[in-house]
């Protein structure tokens, strides 16, 4: 007797990859922050530098309140029984390529980098929250939406550009050349951290960022990670669109 032919049903679809573990999560918690950790070296730099008393004064607060969305972090990785030094630690130079290669040359560039330049790498952190467990995307998506610094870039730039052309013009060349170098350490995370890539796959669905074995033995992304891509330039677009600037 022929056994009719079974008809494909949504359990049949094809996986985007295996599924984030706990490690996968450290990882992220890890990079989430050493984020932190940069941004309090950063903003304790530019509070060095600031033209303004109340801009210095400002943002020392906010180097201060790193440290506190630092300290969050790192308490949900002991809660899930991890070290959370060791986490932070793997990220030690994570930014140093995309610093050295951004070297602002006016306070107004120093402004747009952080608000630009650093906001692509919160966002990546963003979607690839979406693969964590919940107490851990709650976590994550506390500490990446503390927006007060922004704001303060926003009102700063927005102000320093609205009566000047030139400054306005440059600014927009300097923000698509963070927005290239940053996408560039998103996707070396990518090539080099298959933890990420799997939280990615699962939070976007998108099958383009599932692990593929390279011959050295590697996990990368088996193909452009479209929607991922796709997010993070958005992303970009609106920011610059928030302070009248061409993406």
């Amino acid at each position: 007797m022929t056994t009719p032919a079974r008809t494909a049903g949504p359990d049949d679809a094809p996986s985007a990859g295996p599924r984030p573990s706990q490690a996968d999560t450290v990882e992220l918690l890890g990079l989430v922050a050493q984020l932190e950790q940069v941004a309090f070296a950063r903003l304790a730099a530019d509070a060095a530098v600031a033209p303004t008393t109340d801009q210095r004064l400002r943002l020392s607060g906010f180097a201060a309140a790193a440290i506190a969305r630092r300290d969050t972090v790192m308490a949900r990785i002991t809660e899930l029984g991890e070290d959370p030094v060791a986490a932070v630690a793997q990220f030690d130079h994570v930014l140093d390529d995309f610093d050295a290669r951004t070297q602002p040359s006016t306070w107004w560039e120093r402004l747009l980098k952080a608000y630009v330049g650093y906001g692509v790498a919160d966002d990546f952190c963003r979607v690839a929250a979406d693969g964590l467990d919940e107490e851990s995307r709650r976590v994550v998506l506390a500490v990446l939406d503390d927006a007060a610094h922004a704001e303060l870039a926003v009102a700063e730039l927005d102000a320093a550009g609205s009566d000047d052309g030139v400054l306005s013009s440059r600014l927009a060349l300097w923000g698509r050349r963070l927005v290239g170098e940053a996408l560039g350490v998103v996707q070396r995370l990518l090539v080099q951290r298959p933890g990420l890539v799997r939280l990615v796959s699962s939070g976007t669905g998108d099958p383009a960022v599932a692990p593929a074995q390279q011959a050295d033995g590697r996990t990368a992304p088996a193909n452009p990670p479209t929607k991922l891509f796709g997010e993070l330039t958005a992303q970009h677009t609106r920011r610059m669109s928030r302070l009248g600037l061409t993406a």
